[in-house]
C-alpha cells in the first residue's frame, strides 16, 4: 500500500467514525406510516389514556408504599404489568410512524419521546425479562444484611444477641416492613453484644439504612468503618454481577433496535444535545479545582485522625473513611474537617423544637414561602391525601416523595416529617417539586416533567438554598447569631454545604461515565474501570485489594435499579445558576450564600417561567429565557461563585499542602490490580479491527 493511498484509506475511516459519532444523537429508526392526521388522533389518545394508566399505577404505588402488605404489593405488581404492555403498544404505534413527515412540531416532539425513551423494541420475551431482571437486581439489593462488627454470622445452636442501649422501632424509610434499630441517648455508639435468647432471633440482621449508614458518618474506629465497607460490598455486588451483564446486554439490544449505538447513548438522547458527553466533561473541569481544595483539606484532616491508615499527603483518600457508603457526601465527618470548631453549625432543630414546632406547621412555612413569592397555593386535595407525619400504624415507607397522579387535581407528599432542621429543608425541597407538578399541569402527559433528566431536582434544591441560610432563617425567627463571629459561622456553613454540594459533584459524574464506557466497551474489567475513575476523579481508593470477582459498582442502588446518575450531577450544578438568576430577579446585592428570595414576586415570576413549559421546550430554550439570553447552557459559574469565599478560605489553608489534589503512585493502582494483558488485547482487537475495515476499503 503506497503512502497516499493509505492516507486516503485512513481518511476514509475518521470520517466514518466522524459521521457515525456525530450524527447519532439526533437519529433513531422512522417508521413508514406518514399520514399526519393519523398521527395527530393517535397522540390525542394517547395523552387520554396514559393520564389514566399513570393515574392507576401511581395510586398503587402510593397504596402499596402507605400500607405495605401483600395484597398491595400484588395489586401494585399487577398494574405495573399492564403498564408494560401499554408501553410496548403505544411504542409500536409511535415507531410506526415518520416523524420527519409530521409538520407540527410539537407532535414530532412527542412522538420522538414516545420511541427514544423506551426499551419497548425489544421482542416480548426479552422486554419481559429485563423488567423481571431490574426487579430482582433491587430485591437482592434491598435484602443485603450484615453482622456487627465483631460477630459473627448467626447460629442457631449458640445463644442469640441483640445490641446494647438499642431500642426497637419500626424505621422504613427504605426498607419497608423491617424491624430496624435507633440508637438512645447518643447519635451513634458502638454495637456490643448481650444475651438475650427472645426479642432479637437474629442479630445479623444491618441493613444499609439506617444501621450501616449510621455507622459510617458516625463511628470513628477505622477498623468498624472497614468492616461495613466491605461487608456490605460482599452482600451486594458478587451476588448482582452475572445478572448485571446479563441487564448490559438486553439494554444495548433496545437501544441498537431503537436506532441508538448503545444503551448509553440512548440515556443521553434525553438531554437534546449532540456534543452532550464534552459539555458535561467541560463543565466538570470548572469545578475541579474547587473540588481539589476541599480534597485538600479534608485529606489533611483525616492524617490527623487516622495517621496510619493508608493516607498520605499527597494521596488519594481511602473511601471507607468519608462518612458515606460510596464516599459522594462527606457532610458526616463535618466534625473532623470544621473551619471554626468554637463556632456553631447552623442547626435550628432547638429552636424549632422550643417554639413548639409540628410537621403541620412545617409544610404551611413550606407552602406560604412559595406563595409569597407568587407561586401557587395547594389545593385541597393534598392537605387531605398527603403523609405528613408518620402514622402509628406499621407498614410504611418514609422516605421522602412528591407524587403527581397525572388528573391534574391529586398531588401528595409522603414524608415521616420530624421536628427538626434537615426536615424542614426536605419539606421545602418536595413542596418545590409539588409547584413544579402545579405549574406544567396544563401540558400534555408527554410534556409533565422537567425540561431535561435534570431540572426537577435542580428546581427543588434552587428553592431550597434560599431556605438553608442564615439570613431566611432569622426572618422566621429561628436564628440570632449575637455572640460568635458572623465570618466563622459562615466558613461553618459552606462548609457544610461544600462537603454536601461540592464533594458530590465527581462521584455523579463518573457513575455514568462508567456506566456508558460498560455499554460501549463490554463487561470485562468492570471493577478496575469502576476504581480508575473514582481514582481519576474523586482522588478516592478502595481501602483494602479489589478484583473482578467483587463488583463495587453493584453497592450502588442507581446502578443496578437502572437509573441513569449524570442528572444529578447537572442538577446540583442547575440548581446554584436557577438560585443565581433568583437572587438577581429578587434584587439580591452581596454573597451568593446570604440570599434570600422568600416574598420576592420577581423570583417567582422567573421560577414559574422555568416550570410551566415543562418539558415542551429544550432545556437551552429554558436556560436562554432563565437567564435573559446570556447563556443557553448549564454553566458552573453560578456553584464556583457561591462558594467563593470558602475557596479563599481553603488556599490560605492549603498553601503548604504539598499537592492541591492527588498523586497516584503503583501501590494506589495494584489496589484494584486492572488487567494489563486484557487491555493490551483490547487495543490489539482495535488496530486489527482499522486494519481489517482499509483493507476492504482497498478492495
Amino acid at each position: 500500500m503506497n503512502a497516499n493511498k493509505g492516507a486516503t484509506v485512513l481518511h476514509l475511516i475518521l470520517i466514518a467514525f466522524y459521521t457515525r459519532y456525530a450524527c447519532a444523537d439526533d437519529h433513531f429508526k422512522m417508521g413508514v406510516n406518514t399520514n399526519a392526521a393519523e398521527a395527530m388522533q393517535f397522540l390525542r389518545e394517547y395523552d387520554r389514556e396514559a393520564s389514566g394508566m399513570c393515574y392507576r399505577v401511581t395510586l398503587s404505588q402510593w397504596k402499596f408504599v402507605t400500607n405495605i402488605t401483600e395484597h398491595n404489593r400484588r395489586r401494585m405488581a399487577e398494574e405495573l404489568a399492564l403498564s408494560s404492555k401499554f408501553e410496548r403498544l403505544s411504542w409500536r404505534k409511535a415507531a410506526a410512524f415518520d416523524v420527519s413527515r409530521v409538520p407540527d412540531p410539537q407532535a414530532r416532539r412527542q412522538l420522538m419521546k414516545i420511541v427514544q425513551s423506551s426499551r419497548a423494541a425489544l421482542p416480548e420475551d426479552k422486554f419481559t425479562e429485563l423488567q423481571q431482571l431490574i426487579s430482582e437486581m433491587k430485591e437482592i439489593y434491598n435484602s443485603a444484611k450484615i453482622c456487627p462488627f465483631g460477630q459473627k454470622p448467626y447460629d442457631p445452636h449458640v445463644p442469640k444477641v441483640g445490641y446494647l442501649g438499642a431500642e426497637k422501632q419500626e424505621d422504613d424509610r427504605n426498607y419497608p416492613g423491617h424491624q430496624q434499630y435507633k440508637l438512645t441517648n447518643q447519635p451513634y455508639q458502638h454495637y456490643q453484644p448481650y444475651q438475650d435468647n427472645a426479642e432479637y432471633p437474629n442479630y445479623c440482621d444491618m441493613q444499609l439504612d439506617p444501621e450501616i449508614t449510621r455507622i459510617l458518618a458516625h463511628s470513628r474506629i477505622e477498623s468498624e468503618l472497614l468492616y461495613v465497607w466491605k461487608s456490605f460490598r460482599d452482600q451486594t455486588g458478587p451476588k448482582l454481577k452475572n445478572s448485571f451483564m446479563r441487564y448490559v446486554q438486553l439494554t444495548n439490544q433496545a437501544a441498537v433496535d431503537t436506532g441508538f449505538r448503545d444503551a448509553g447513548e440512548q440515556m443521553r438522547a434525553a438531554y437534546e444535545d449532540p456534543s452532550f458527553r464534552a459539555s458535561a466533561e467541560e463543565v466538570y473541569n470548572q469545578v475541579a479545582p474547587l473540588y481539589k481544595q476541599l480534597h485538600a483539606h479534608v485529606r489533611r484532616r483525616l492524617l490527623q485522625r487516622y495517621s496510619s491508615h493508608g493516607l498520605r499527603a499527597d494521596g488519594p483518600i481511602p473511601a471507607h473513611l468519608l462518612g458515606n457508603m460510596w464516599a459522594q457526601n462527606w457532610k458526616s465527618i463535618m466534625d473532623l474537617v470544621m473551619p471554626f470548631p468554637s463556632s456553631p453549625s447552623l442547626d435550628v432543630t432547638s429552636e424549632m423544637l422550643r417554639q413548639g414546632f409540628t410537621p403541620l406547621r412545617m409544610f404551611q412555612m413550606a407552602e406560604e414561602f412559595y406563595t409569597s413569592m407568587g407561586l401557587k397555593a395547594l389545593p385541597p386535595e393534598f392537605w387531605r391525601a398527603s403523609l405528613l407525619a408518620r402514622p402509628q400504624r406499621a407498614g410504611v415507607q418514609c422516605t421522602a416523595s412528591a407524587w403527581d397522579f397525572c388528573n391534574r387535581i391529586d398531588y401528595r407528599i409522603k414524608q415521616c416529617t420530624e421536628v427538626s432542621m434537615q426536615d424542614l429543608v426536605s419539606t421545602h425541597h418536595e413542596m418545590a417539586h409539588i409547584q413544579y407538578y402545579l405549574h406544567y399541569a396544563e401540558q400534555p402527559q408527554l410534556f409533565r416533567d422537567g425540561a431535561n433528566p435534570a431540572f426537577h431536582e435542580a428546581v427543588a434544591n434552587a428553592a431550597t438554598l434560599s431556605v438553608y441560610n442564615a439570613p431566611h432563617l432569622q426572618r422566621l425567627g429561628l436564628y440570632n447569631n449575637k455572640s460568635h463571629d458572623q465570618y466563622e459561622v459562615s466558613m461553618n456553613f459552606l462548609m457544610a454545604m461544600a462537603l454536601e454540594k461540592v464533594a458530590y459533584l465527581p462521584f455523579a459524574f463518573m457513575v455514568d461515565q462508567w456506566r456508558w464506557s460498560v455499554f460501549e466497551d463490554g463487561v470485562q474489567d468492570m471493577n478496575a474501570r469502576w476504581w480508575q475513575m473514582k481514582l481519576r476523579y474523586q482522588g478516592v481508593i478502595p481501602p483494602i485489594p479489589r478484583t473482578e470477582a467483587d463488583f463495587d459498582p453493584g453497592s450502588k442502588y442507581h446502578i443496578i435499579s437502572d437509573q441513569e446518575y449524570v442528572k444529578y450531577f447537572l442538577a446540583t450544578v442547575l440548581e446554584f445558576q436557577i438560585f443565581e438568576q433568583m437572587c438577581r430577579a429578587a434584587g439580591h446585592a452581596g454573597h451568593l450564600h446570604e440570599c434570600d428570595v422568600h416574598r420576592s414576586r420577581d423570583a417567582g415570576r422567573l421560577l414559574s417561567e422555568i416550570m410551566q413549559a415543562g418539558s415542551s421546550k429544550p432545556a437551552s430554550e429554558i436556560i436562554r429565557t432563565m437567564t435573559r439570553g446570556k447563556t443557553n447552557r448549564i454553566s458552573p459559574e453560578a456553584i464556583v461563585k457561591y462558594f467563593r469565599p470558602l475557596e479563599l478560605w481553603l488556599r490560605v489553608q492549603n498553601r503548604e499542602e504539598p499537592v492541591v489534589g492527588w498523586n497516584s503512585n503503583a501501590d494506589d493502582v495494584k489496589l484494584f490490580a486492572p488487567l494489563r494483558a486484557a487491555a493490551i488485547s483490547r487495543t490489539a482487537s482495535a488496530i486489527l479491527l482499522i486494519v481489517c475495515i482499509a483493507n476492504q476499503l482497498l478492495l
